[in-house]
């Protein structure tokens, strides 16, 4: 399965903002079921990522207006992302071996399209190892094979 199937899914768990937006703005928009905020320039291209770990450490030491300070000198800049045309399994190691929760869906702009949460993809990758499962038992049992 690749990435492309799962746009829809994504789509619900986008949401952007601009490189310029106060970091209170993106504090505003980091909301139950949301954890990451995509920070995009002007053209809408992928530039960083907020988390809530990113307000929480700002806001640690907030004196008098560097709460209100622009996402630019907050947001991580390395982000780590996936195409539509990457197979599900490949974007699930990749998420693994750097321990992410989230990961934005780009298209070949680097815009965004949506995030994809590692809970969403381990619940396709079981419910297709259980369809392998079933078939495989369907086989070893005959079912359908007359």
């Amino acid at each position: 399965m690749f990435i492309e199937a799962l746009i829809a899914t994504a789509r619900e768990k986008l949401v952007t903002i601009g490189e310029g937006a106060p970091l209170i703005e993106a504090a505003g928009r980091l909301s139950a079921g949301t954890d990451i905020v995509l920070v995009c320039n002007d053209d809408g291209v992928l530039t960083g990522i907020v988390t809530k770990t990113d307000v929480v450490r700002q806001i640690s030491h907030c004196e008098g207006s560097s709460c209100t300070c622009p996402l630019a000198t907050v947001m991580t800049r390395d982000v780590v992302s996936c195409r539509g045309s990457e197979s599900l399994a490949d974007v699930s190691q990749r998420m693994m071996e750097r321990h992410l929760k989230n990961i934005p869906v780009v298209d070949s702009n680097d815009r965004p399209l949506g995030v994809l949460t590692a809970r969403a993809i381990l619940r396709i990758l079981l419910d297709d190892s259980k369809f392998d499962e079933a078939q495989l038992m369907d086989y070893v049992k005959g079912v359908g094979y007359r």
